[in-house]
């Protein structure tokens, strides 16, 4: 009896270390890199539009003009503004 109970608290003993380790590594994986003089994070949000064509809203940067009209893309604004039925 004392060689199982001996056997079965080392397997256990075995299994959780296993699972925390694992989840140690689980933690440093998703843990975000940190780089010195890396990109500065956004610190103003940026207007969205929507295209005149697919109602899709973008970012105002992203957008494409073409008279008096925003659209998502060149290919778009070829089809002009969309008409509901």
């Amino acid at each position: 009896m004392g060689k199982f109970l001996f056997w079965a608290v080392v397997i256990i003993g075995v299994l959780l270390v296993t699972r925390v380790l694992t989840h140690y590594a689980a933690n440093q994986r998703n843990k975000p890199l940190q780089k010195k003089g890396g990109p500065q994070a956004i610190t103003e949000a940026e207007e969205m539009v929507r295209c005149a064509h697919c109602q899709v809203f973008i970012p105002r940067s992203d957008a494409f003009e073409q008279d008096d009209h925003l659209w998502c893309g060149p290919e778009h604004a070829k089809q002009g503004v969309h008409q509901p039925r």
